[in-house]
């Protein structure tokens, strides 16, 4: 009595296909959104896309949200609770869906200050001396001294705060280690990795997943990978061109361009950064005399040069493929043989 016919029942499933093949005929295709996390040690990270679609995060590693998105759909991903005892900042988190997956957003959590630590490279005597500093005065207490290359010419730690690079100038290598929880390091399994020849500096990423050094004897930029235990491993590519004398890199803060002083070329490399760190050399543009140290202020708009042997700085804006252009007014003078030049805060 209440059956249908098979003809009757062969048109009600063909009417059905009809109407879905209807709705969907403008549909666009969709794309999912996520990147990596790195640096997660706490429990209880939270996720969102666009204010909701909630995304727990246990690990490190890559992650993906459930909802997926058209082409040309916004994404802004952001921190709804941070994990215990860290602070999670993302990077790369707002855009639109191109006509692919997202998959360079970066999640980079940091352990909450408790403390903080000091390190200095000593060059003559091949040494790393680390201090604890006293959060109400700052004051530095001398924690001891690790073992380095030869010459050590600088010291970086990695945005999670939990490893220190040193580049050993006459040891053309890099020692790393990790920071202990009294602040003290200790060499890593492998306390040293190779590079290029008299290495001048490290750069890690605001990833915290590349590190770039500086070799100013071989005209090059040694490439690494950093693995979850903080060690470095050379690229497939392990070094790209510079100039002649490169003595520094700095990455802008979204991980896409780097750029490099060249000391005895007198002028900037610039790089873009492929979504695996790998750096592709574009073009270069004239500095002052001797420059050896560069910084990308803190909004990623412009980049400063510190010339040692012209006693100024050179100023650029950076354009949106990351190209350098000099400023209307292209340097501004600076002291006897300036060496240094760091950003703070943004230019409004």
């Amino acid at each position: 009595m209440f059956g249908i016919s098979m003809r009757a029942a062969m048109g009600i499933r063909r009417a059905v296909l009809l109407a879905v093949l209807a709705v969907c005929g403008g549909c666009s295709a969709s794309y999912t959104v996520g990147g990596a996390v790195s640096g997660l040690s706490g429990a209880g990270l939270v996720l969102q896309n666009n204010g909701g679609n909630d995304l727990s995060i246990n690990a490190n590693g890559p992650f993906t949200f459930t909802t997926r998105a058209v082409e040309h759909a916004p994404y802004d991903v952001t921190v709804l609770t941070q994990p215990s005892g860290q602070t999670c900042t993302v990077t790369n988190g707002t855009g639109r869906v191109p006509a692919a997956n997202v998959t360079d957003i970066s999640v980079n959590c940091t352990n909450a200050l408790r403390a903080f630590y000091t390190f200095v490279a000593n060059f003559s005597d091949g040494s790393v001396s680390s201090y604890a500093a006293d959060l109400s005065s700052g004051r530095l207490k001398y924690l001891g001294k690790a073992a380095a290359g030869t010459n050590p010419q600088s010291v970086t730690v990695d945005p999670s705060g939990r490893h220190v690079y040193v580049a050993n100038n006459a040891g053309n290598s890099v020692s790393q280690y990790t920071i202990g929880a009294n602040g003290a390091l200790t060499p890593m399994t492998s306390p040293t990795v190779a590079t290029g020849q008299f290495p001048f500096s490290v750069t890690v990423d605001p990833s915290g997943r590349y590190a770039y050094v500086a070799n100013g004897g071989g005209n090059s930029v040694s490439q690494y990978t950093i693995g979850a235990d903080g060690s470095l491993a050379p690229m497939t590519t392990a070094t790209v061109a510079a100039g002649s004398g490169p003595q520094f890199l700095a990455v802008d803060p979204s991980g896409k361009y780097a750029y490099v002083a060249n000391s005895g070329s007198n002028n900037v490399s610039q790089y873009t950064i492929a979504a695996n760190g790998a750096l592709a050399p574009t073009s270069t543009i004239a500095a002052g005399t001797n420059p050896v140290a560069l910084t990308v202020d803190p909004s990623g708009a412009f980049v400063y040069v510190a010339n040692l042997g012209s006693a100024d700085v050179s100023q650029y804006a950076i354009g949106l493929n990351g190209n350098l252009t000099l400023m209307a007014t292209p340097v501004v003078a600076a002291g006897t043989s300036p060496r240094s030049v760091t950003s703070i805060g943004r230019y409004q």
